[in-house]
């Protein structure tokens, strides 16, 4: 007998069909001998439903209200998912997070787990099968809290790691993870397994499947994840430690996001403490700088600053930019139609011309580069959002993940 978690995410229980579907797959898991904690997410395109309905209310909807009316989606799945598992003669109960609970901390929208009571649901799963709603929590005030979008990934993660179970089987609508989108690169290949870091890599620069919290919780403490199918018996891919990098291939696979803006002060004075005054304020109200690039001018007093941000955060941004007494520039530019391209690999490290390759090849196809942004095992660059497709289908081509 083994301990597991099943996540079932937003279009694994999409429909009332979807969820009787997602009831026989854990029943067949808890018929086998296993103890069975499952983790579901909102029926797809609830949330987003929500809301619509919260801005219809008002355009500065109440935080602390947004995470009351969002955290109903996932304790809607919960009831029809026990239900269904009632109505077929398993002993299956919902658990909110306040009847735990599960705590959080941090601000509301963007909480994060940091404990869970495990007594009520480890005796439950002596003779059932306990089934726990993601993306929320509870606060220390009594508030419940949401953890951000996809945030059941985490809270599945959560629940492995505090629950200490024996594995995290993440259910989804792909049967693993692909070297780019299936969708869109039919000739995609899954990848079999894949080190924590490439799978953080992917996820944070655009892979979908799953995301970047929960893979860098797992990695933290050694939680052997896999991805899979809620569609097929496929096997799907196996997410774990470091031994388990393919040092063979220079590139593991593409990803690609287009929610990036580009922002560029000109004419900024070269001085220490310059870029520390322009990033303190974008810190303060949490907004995430991700490339940075400093060109120094032909006088060599004034230098050039670009970064890009989240296109969310473009309109506040360019404004505490333009209040910001501690700086001065002469202009301020933004583009917020482009896209991040990145190629991930652990094999980068160790082979010669990546770079070059990426570059020839963008090249090639008259893809002009905007920004680069390197580390180890990854290299991204921003592009004309236009270019998006044609730039991941070039590179995955080249790489010879097709």
């Amino acid at each position: 007998m083994v301990k597991k978690v099943l996540k079932f995410g937003g279009t694994s229980v999409g429909t009332i069909e979807r969820i009787q579907h997602v009831a026989k797959i854990v029943k067949k898991e808890h018929d086998s001998g296993n103890q069975i904690i499952v983790v579901v997410s909102a029926m797809a395109g609830k949330t987003n439903e929500l809301i619509k309905f919260s801005k219809v209310v008002s355009l500065n909807f109440d935080e602390r209200e947004l995470d009351v009316l969002l955290s109903s989606g996932e304790q809607v799945t919960c009831a029809l998912l026990a239900g269904a598992l009632i109505e077929q003669k398993i002993n299956a109960k919902s658990f909110l997070n306040w009847q735990l609970p599960i705590l959080t901390e941090g601000e509301h929208n963007n909480s994060r787990i940091v404990n869970m009571n495990t007594e009520k649901v480890n005796n439950f799963l002596k003779n059932g099968v306990a089934i726990i709603p993601g993306f929320q929590g509870i606060s220390k005030n009594g508030d419940i809290t949401t953890i951000g979008r996809g945030g059941s990934d985490a809270t599945a993660v959560a629940v492995a790691k505090l629950f200490n179970t024996d594995s995290c089987e993440i259910y989804t609508d792909v049967d693993g993870v692909y070297s780019s989108d299936p969708n869109k690169i039919p000739v995609a290949k899954k990848i079999n397994k894949i080190s924590y870091d490439e799978m953080l890599e992917l996820s944070s620069l655009g892979a979908k499947v799953m995301q970047s919290p929960a893979v860098q919780t797992a990695m933290m403490y050694n939680i052997p994840l896999e991805v899979k199918s809620t569609f097929t018996n496929r096997t799907g891919t196996k997410i774990f430690d470091q031994q388990n990098i393919d040092y063979s291939k220079s590139v593991t696979g593409v990803a690609y996001s287009k929610d990036d803006a580009k922002i560029t002060l000109t004419g900024v004075a070269d001085k220490p403490g310059v870029a520390a005054n322009i990033f303190e304020p974008l810190n303060k109200s949490q907004i995430n700088v991700d490339m940075v690039i400093q060109n120094i001018s032909s006088d060599e007093k004034t230098t050039d600053i670009t970064f890009t941000i989240k296109r969310d955060d473009l309109l506040k941004t360019i404004k505490i930019l333009k209040e910001n007494s501690n700086i001065s520039y002469k202009n301020i530019s933004h583009n917020d139609k482009v896209a991040k391209i990145s190629i991930v690999g652990a094999g980068m490290v160790s082979t010669p011309g990546v770079t070059y390759k990426m570059f020839r090849g963008l090249a090639d196809e008259k893809i002009n580069i905007l920004a680069i942004s390197t580390s180890e095992i990854k290299l991204s660059v921003i592009i004309e959002e236009e270019n998006t497709l044609n730039a991941v289908k070039k590179l995955h081509t080249i790489f010879e993940l097709d």
